[in-house]
């Protein structure tokens, strides 16, 4: 019986190629996730290494305010030069440097924009002169205050030279240095993993990164000869106290490797959700493959019953395919995603900058036993359906012409109904009830359950549906073919389509809420903000852009503006929990660009006093009058007194400060300004003369306020596009399964076809007639798609209405695009079946049996 299977299945290698092409393909991202992590992280790894190599032990002080790297960037907490003395006068210390580096020193190019950085930091640093690491290519190390240094990534990106004077943005205003040197790394390198790096001399990047001077933003230590880095951190930690963190130069690299391993591991899940999707996809074009395979073998399997062959033999030949099929491509799917894996680590170290030595591709025990798990399990799987219909197979199928008789849809349907009704369960729980840790997992549970359910109830539905769809192209005698065609088999149809529209609904759904989502922040923006300019900028690292304070008392000097307010903000934390909070230097003009009419809410706050909104207030059970102490990231706690709880949006986030705190604030800048006009004036009569006032903060920009909320939500835009890329895989399955269909039918049809060419069908009718095949179950596929996915993102939309989406955008021109899309597709999947069938010859066709 196994030789008879594996004989089987290499006499229809090229009938199951492109259903092991699907799992190839979802195992690929699997192992491809894997390993660009595994990778990456060595690379990493590799580079901290570098940089702590001449560092038996580093210290920091304590941040003010401990920020997680999901929630932002921790603001340094300056070491005292008192600090530095003691270290320095620790038993077993051979040598103590104080050094000044933190993120925030954004380089002006020559073309005047700001250059920007996505993931990679921007540091501004003391320059320390060369050594193993650090390599000098031009000039000379900075020596005065208006000189500076950069290493050769900004150098280039920015398009300077030495001698050139550049302009820089650090905690202060823009400011003008003149390049005296040029620097990169050992190794031949340009920068760090992509970091741009300029240096100032000591006291000028103290001043300008950590707001003092003579203060360092740590200490690197090197350890007598004989004496341990681990004995050392211990004295060095006795001495010092408890203020500061003391490590030694492994802990550092580890502890730096395990922040990012956080990042790279959010990166992996993402890759593995669409993964997943790919794979669930991937089973719809299996389980069809097996199910036609094993249609086409009734007369073969049934002559194998009728030999003796028992029904566990049938289903153990049918799933020994499915597991020969499954290794086979988890081979292949490894294999690609090795070097789908490599691809994406050099594309992220391009995109960072290129200033990574990237290590060996690594492929780590993970990536290939998940790919042979995943890659065999989806395939059995998908074969058990298939196989148990082989069972069934009655010996006496071995003398009949008609071996598949259509079978009622009762108890599919039925079935379907249930599982259906058992996932909008699920779905409903996960978005309307407090599930806690588990309302994620609920709405995927609900969301893949309901597919099941839906592509159950497809083969109800899909005979009408076909047919209808089918009627567009019945005004010729290969459309009226086609159509009866797509329809003779419903559950051949259904699950083709069924795989169709999974991709599809994704996308659908994932629309709906993003539009909604949108629509709802013009909304709410058209209602709330009343500022006719407003000053903001594009953040493009991980601080926020920032400009000149100057500005907001000019602009309040230019004719026509009523009131101007500068907004700054941070992380803080209030009663000893982490809170972001916003600055202003005019509460009334805020109050005024928001619409703020609260009775009670004062025009003006005391240093020592906030307002906090209504929800957070209710919240913690404060009032008028309740004390709050607040730490900022940088400088002593303070205590403030609530003078004011104004309505939730009423002015901007949660908690509004004086502008005395900022300048306690990790950013000492505003990153935001909004103006009011007074009547008579006419936004294009004051918004040029705020733009000119911006000519120095390169980062921000002046527009109208229908322009600012257009751009925030161009978000939307993006991540619709970034998903609809990713998705764009598992859509590539669902085509490959129509392929694998048409292809599969036209092998099964080859008498039929024969028949049909013998009675005056011709070669381009023939043709004609698969297409339309084709688009009508393509069109139906996406047909079903834009229905599941508008109702899955309607409910999804009505489920968050309280968290601020209140509209509901169904999009049409969206929806009709990705039906014309799903008829091209049709088109281009009937291409080679369409060819096979045309070229069929006549004689042997007839004679087919």
């Amino acid at each position: 019986m196994l030789r008879a299977t594996l004989k089987s299945l290499l006499a229809r290698k090229l009938r199951l190629i492109l259903s092991g092409l699907a799992v190839v393909l979802g195992v690929m991202f699997v192992a491809g996730a894997f390993v660009v992590t595994d990778t990456l992280s060595k690379s990493f790894d590799s580079l901290f290494a570098s940089a702590y190599s001449t560092t038996d032990v580093g210290v920091t002080a304590k941040p003010k305010v401990a920020v997680s790297e999901f929630e932002g960037e921790e603001v340094v907490t300056p070491l005292p030069a008192s600090a530095l003395a003691q270290v320095r006068g620790v038993p077993g210390v051979k040598s103590a440097a104080g050094l000044v580096d933190a993120d925030g020193a954004r380089v002006i190019g020559s073309d005047g924009k700001v250059l920007t950085s996505v993931g990679p930091p921007r540091i501004g640093s003391a320059w320390a002169g060369t050594d193993d690491l650090v390599q000098l290519r031009e000039g000379r190390g900075p020596t005065a205050d208006d000189e500076f240094v950069v290493n050769a990534t900004v150098a280039k990106a920015a398009g300077i030279k030495v001698g050139d004077r550049v302009g820089v943005l650090t905690l202060e205003p823009k400011k003008e240095f003149k390049l005296v040197g040029i620097y990169g790394y050992s190794g031949d390198r340009d920068s760090l993993g992509g970091v741009q790096e300029v240096a100032f001399t000591e006291p000028v990047a103290q001043k300008l990164m950590l707001g003092q001077t003579g203060v360092y933003s740590s200490v690197r230590v090197q350890a007598e000869p004989g004496v341990t880095p681990e004995a050392l951190r211990d004295r060095i930690a006795a001495t010092l106290g408890d203020g500061y963190v003391t490590k030694t130069g492994d802990q550092l690299v580890a502890d730096t490797s395990a922040d990012l391993q956080a990042g790279l591991g959010f990166f992996t899940n993402i890759l593995l959700g669409f993964a997943g999707v790919a794979l669930f996809v991937g089973i719809f074009l299996i389980l069809n493959t097996f199910s036609i395979i094993v249609a086409q073998r009734t007369r073969e399997l049934a002559l194998m019953r009728a030999l003796g062959a028992s029904r566990r033999q049938m289903i153990g030949s049918v799933l020994v395919e499915a597991v020969v099929i499954g290794l086979i491509a988890s081979v292949l799917g490894l294999a690609a995603g090795v070097g789908v894996g490599a691809l994406l680590a050099y594309l992220f170290n391009s995109f960072a900058g290129g200033g990574m030595q990237l290590g060996t591709v690594g492929v780590p025990l993970t990536a290939i036993i998940s790919s042979f798990v995943v890659g065999v399990l989806v395939t059995v799987v998908a074969a058990v359906l298939p196989a148990l219909r082989a069972s069934r197979i009655a010996p006496v199928a071995a003398m009949q012409d008609v071996a598949t008789p259509d079978r009622p849809l009762t108890k599919v349907s039925v079935a379907g109904g249930v599982v259906t009704a058992a996932g909008a369960t699920g779905l409903g729980l996960g978005l309307f009830a407090d599930m806690g840790d588990a309302t994620l997992w609920t709405i995927l549970a609900g969301v893949l359950v309901s597919f099941i359910g839906i592509a159950l109830l497809t083969p109800l539905i899909s005979r009408p549906v076909v047919s209808a769809i089918g009627r567009l192209f019945s005004w010729s005698l290969p459309g009226r073919l086609g159509r009866l065609n797509s329809g003779r088999n419903p559950r051949r149809t259904a699950i083709t389509a069924a795989a169709l529209m999974v991709g599809i609904a994704l996308v659908t759904g994932v629309t709906v809420v993003m539009d909604s989502a949108k629509a709802s922040l013009k909304a709410e923006a058209a209602t709330i903000l009343k500022a006719e300019v407003v000053i903001s900028g594009d953040q493009n690292g991980p601080r926020p852009p920032t400009y000149d304070p100057a500005v907001l008392r000019d602009t309040a000097k230019i004719p026509g503006v009523r009131a101007v307010a500068g907004l700054w903000n941070d992380q803080v934390t209030i009663n000893g929990e982490n809170h972001y909070v916003n600055a202003t230097d005019n509460l009334a003009g805020l109050k005024d660009a928001f619409g703020n009419t609260a009775v009670g809410t004062p025009s003006t706050l005391r240093d020592d006093q906030l307002a906090v909104s209504v929800p957070e207030a209710q919240d913690y059970g404060w009032q008028v009058g309740t004390k709050l102490t607040i730490q900022p990231a940088r400088g002593d706690p303070r205590e403030y007194t609530i003078a004011a709880v104004y309505p939730e949006d009423s002015l901007p986030g949660s908690y509004v400060l004086p502008v005395a705190a900022a300048k306690d604030f990790g950013i000492t800048q505003p990153t935001m300004g909004f103006v009011r006009l007074a009547d008579g004036y006419a936004v294009s009569q004051v918004l040029p003369q705020v733009k000119a006032l911006l000519a120095d903060s390169p980062e921000v920009s002046a527009q109208d306020a229908q322009a600012f909320v257009d751009e925030q939500a161009a978000t939307f835009d993006t991540l619709i596009t970034m998903i609809q890329i990713l998705l764009a895989l598992a859509i590539l399955i669902a085509v490959l399964g129509v392929i694998n269909t048409l292809a599969l039918s036209v092998l099964e049809r080859t008498r039929e076809l024969g028949l049909l060419r013998a009675v005056g069908l011709g070669r381009a009718q023939t043709m004609r007639m698969v297409t339309v095949e084709a688009v009508v179950i393509s069109v139906f596929g996406a047909l079903l798609g834009v229905v599941v996915g508008a109702g899955m993102g309607t409910a999804v939309t009505r489920a968050l209405k309280s968290d601020g989406i209140t509209e509901l955008v169904l999009p049409w021109e969206r929806m009709g695009t990705y039906l014309v899309l799903a008829a091209l597709v049709g088109v281009i999947a009937a291409v080679l079946p369409a060819i096979r069938a045309a070229r069929l010859n006549v004689l042997g066709a007839i004679a087919h049996d």
